[in-house]
């Protein structure tokens, strides 16, 4: 197997066909080979999982989760590195690369095709410019046990952030809306090459099977969060008013009322549950 790790394999290997890191494509490739090793184990990877990998680069992880997993597809938007992958990974025979860009795909209707009978998981090591959407997409095709990311570390504060924290965001509702998260370890920059100027972090959300709120209206819902985060220091009632024009300032203040809120209470405070329960109070009322 191809040490991906080592750097005086690898340089002589992407200069032989003229590769190139991509700043565009948020390219930085991992040198340190405890890292993959880690995200595989951590993640829980075993022989009854099919594991969707999204952006495998030059395959550090891609051999790791292929030495455990029962299959791996990895998803893979630059062709450029066709020839590097098929040295690095070509020796496995449960591997398929998608030759795409995931935000394109279906990824229920593929993991339904290539895991039949397997457990499916998600693994990746994300470029930081597009962290949020292919995170966004995976936990809402609701098909994975887990989805185990190496990301910013900013990042994986602000998914597992509790309420009233400065990390909370409408994002880590959204997260923790769909999987409970857990921040597995730190990935300092000299890990990579080249080196972000930032420390990255590994964080697993095992999914819910079942959500145990209340949610009249899962639109609503998020149209809530969205609107108590867009005026984060500022009251909630300011923040319902300008997201529901149709509430007003009036309406606003009723709907906390009625949820059982404080009038001054902040939306950067409030739980899922509670969120749930200021948005069921403004479905009761449109319907009324």
């Amino acid at each position: 197997m191809v040490n991906v790790c080592d750097i005086n394999v690898m340089k002589p290997l992407l200069a032989e066909h003229g590769f190139h890191f991509s700043k565009a494509k948020g390219q930085n490739f991992l040198i340190a080979p405890w890292v993959p090793e880690s995200i595989a184990v951590e993640s829980g990877v075993r022989e009854d999982v099919g594991v969707l990998e999204i952006g495998p680069g030059i395959g550090p992880l891609t051999q790791q989760l292929c030495l455990r997993a029962g299959k791996v597809c990895a998803v893979e938007l630059d062709d450029r590195l066709k020839p590097i992958l098929d040295i690095t990974v070509g020796e496995f025979d449960n591997l398929e690369i998608i030759w795409n860009d995931v935000l394109k795909l279906d990824v229920p209707a593929l993991v339904q095709e290539k895991f039949a009978g397997l457990r499916p998981m998600a693994c990746a090591n994300l470029p930081y410019y597009i962290t949020s959407p292919i995170l966004s997409a995976l936990l809402e095709a609701e098909c994975f046990e887990a989805v185990t990311v190496m990301v910013q570390k900013e990042v994986a504060q602000r998914i597992a952030a509790k309420p009233g924290s400065a990390d909370y965001s409408a994002f880590t509702v959204f997260c923790q809306y769909y999987a409970e998260p857990e921040l597995l370890f730190d990935v300092p920059a000299h890990c990579f090459m080249p080196q972000p100027k930032v420390t990255s972090a590994v964080i697993t959300l095992r999914t819910r099977q079942e959500k145990p709120w209340d949610i009249l209206d899962e639109d609503i819902f998020f149209r809530t969060v969205r609107a108590s985060f867009a005026m984060r220091r500022k009251k909630l009632s300011n923040g319902l008013a300008s997201g529901f024009p149709e509430l007003g300032k009036t309406g606003a203040s009723e709907v906390i009322e009625a949820a059982g809120f404080d009038a001054n209470v902040r939306g950067e405070t409030l739980s899922i549950p509670e969120f749930a329960r200021i948005a069921n109070e403004i479905v009761k009322r449109r319907g009324a």
